[in-house]
């Protein structure tokens, strides 16, 4: 588990931006199976976080088409929180960083970390928004 000061930055990133923070399974699972669209951002301290995963999923945001809902749980920290989220993106394996798109509980959308590994977060986003075009 990481240091509750050393997070704090890299959670307020997509705070900031909107991202409601979740750190029960029962936050998790309530906003998951809300009626309409929610991304959910597994956030994680690793360098492809910061420099692709947020700033894409931050980017997304500027389509005309956007989730219902916009949620984020930390690896590494959230436990509980996390594993939820990773329950719910069954059959993919658990990666962090990772993004998931849902609708009416259903994951419609995922896009694990190696889709987000030595990707520019242009080319993130568009996935995402392609997906939002879509499902949203």
């Amino acid at each position: 588990m990481y240091p509750t000061e050393l997070v704090k930055p890299m959670r307020e990133d997509l705070s900031s931006a909107g991202f409601e923070e979740l750190f029960s399974a029962e936050e998790v699972e309530a906003a998951i199976k809300q009626p309409g669209t929610v991304l959910v951002v597994v956030n994680s301290v690793c360098g492809c976080a910061a420099a692709n995963a947020r700033p894409a999923a931050k980017l997304s945001l500027q389509h005309g088409k956007t989730p219902d809902r916009l949620v984020t749980v930390f690896a590494g920290v959230d436990r509980e929180a996390v594993d939820a989220a990773r329950g719910l993106m069954v059959p993919f394996p658990p990666s962090s960083p990772s993004m998931g798109l849902f609708k009416d509980g259903e994951l419609v959308h995922m896009i694990e970390r190696h889709h987000i590994e030595g990707r520019p977060a242009d080319m993130i986003a568009d996935n995402l928004t392609q997906a939002y075009d879509e499902f949203c």
